[in-house]
């Protein structure tokens, strides 16, 4: 059986973990916190980095920050994971679905200035499959429009958009480190700052609204509640895992990467290359998932039964936010977004992680695609 995820452990995950237990220190905020976050903000070069449990909940922390209110519109595509709009539905705003570009599967910066009102407070955009979205054209609508950008880079921790890291780009951002990301630490995230005007509340949010970070850096003698926030924080054993897992961040990227290169190098001559990844030439991917479009859904929904016959596990990708209860319920999209039906109804994502022996898959595309 091959299946389509296998989280990956460097080897120094208990290591970590078990110091985290020797020090009695188990709340969040400790010695691995600290290294993480410095990792990630010199990796990066991002000016602020908060360690959260999750993406999801980074998410949420820029809602607050941008102090969305009931009413207030922002902008993100139709196809990604629930969270990116759930976050901002929270705090009452209506997220606004825009298409994807057919080639990247990202926003299609060119309908965001159409879609923009008075109610618009922000773009939110998605780095699909760890490509790069068209920042500077977006970032430039935002600046036109006084906006706030936040780049979800769930799935993009190392891709680059013209030399710039990505979640370097916009206002704000986030990253996951679930376990289906490249890199995990079983539930995980982070908020990443890139406007200092926002440092000091993303603090105060997440620790549950109060300045007890001041406060333990001996800035404050007694700390209170002084804003609105939650329970953002995750625990130092979270942090010792990926300390164990940011460590390595190259190492398993380089080797994602390389099994990325040889699906489509095996497809490259088989399929139209439409149907194929595209990365721009000016930016570079992290192998974080390789997809590939059939004709169908009725032909993906074969495809993916017969490789599960013979104990090959692939996926589709996003059931269209604009397409479920919550996106009728909660978001408005003032335009049709055939590209994003149609993508999300063509879709197959393949294994992809390290160690996966990927000639074992090629045996089954060969028979299930008759290659």
């Amino acid at each position: 059986m091959i299946p389509f995820n296998t989280p990956y452990l460097t080897g120094n995950e208990l290591t970590n973990i078990s110091k985290v237990l020797e020090s009695k220190h188990f709340a969040g905020d400790g010695t691995f916190t600290s290294l993480c976050s410095k990792w990630l903000e010199d990796k990066l070069k991002v000016k602020k980095v908060l360690l959260t449990q999750s993406c999801t909940a980074a998410l949420e922390m820029c809602a607050i920050l941008l102090n969305l209110k009931p009413g207030d519109e922002v902008i993100m595509p139709s196809f990604t994971f629930v969270s990116t709009a759930n976050a901002f539905v929270l705090r009452g705003a209506v997220p606004v679905f825009v298409d994807i570009r057919a080639d990247t599967k990202n926003i299609d910066e060119n309908l965001i200035e159409g879609a923009i009102t008075s109610k618009t407070k922000a773009i939110i955009v998605v780095h699909y499959a760890g490509i790069a979205c068209e920042m500077d054209s977006i970032m430039a609508i935002a600046n036109k429009f006084n906006l706030a950008v936040v780049e979800d880079a769930a799935q993009a921790i190392l891709s680059e958009y013209k030399g710039q890291k990505l979640g370097s780009i916009g206002h704000l951002a986030c990253l996951s480190f679930h376990e289906t990301k490249n890199i995990q630490s079983g539930e995980g995230g982070a908020l990443l700052i890139n406007d200092e005007k926002f440092m000091d509340r993303a603090e105060i949010i997440r620790e549950k609204g109060t300045n007890r970070a001041q406060f333990f850096r001996g800035q404050i003698d007694k700390y209170t509640w002084y804003d609105v926030g939650s329970s953002f924080l995750p625990s130092e054993i979270t942090a010792a895992f990926l300390w164990a897992q940011l460590e390595k961040c190259e190492e398993i990227i380089n080797s994602r990467k390389v099994i990325w290169d040889e699906y489509y190098n095996f497809f490259e001559k088989k399929i139209h290359s439409s149907n194929l990844p595209f990365v721009p030439i000016d930016t570079s991917h992290n192998g974080h998932i390789f997809y590939f479009l059939l004709e169908s859904m009725e032909h993906r929904t074969d495809f993916i039964k017969k490789m599960k016959e013979i104990g090959i596990y692939t996926t589709f990708h996003y059931i269209p936010l604009h397409s479920s209860f919550g996106g009728n319920l909660f978001g408005k999209f003032p335009n049709e977004l055939s590209v994003t039906d149609s993508i999300s109804e063509k879709l197959v994502r393949l294994p992809l992680y390290p160690g996966l022996n990927v000639n074992d898959v090629f045996s089954g595309l060969k028979i299930c695609l008759n290659c």
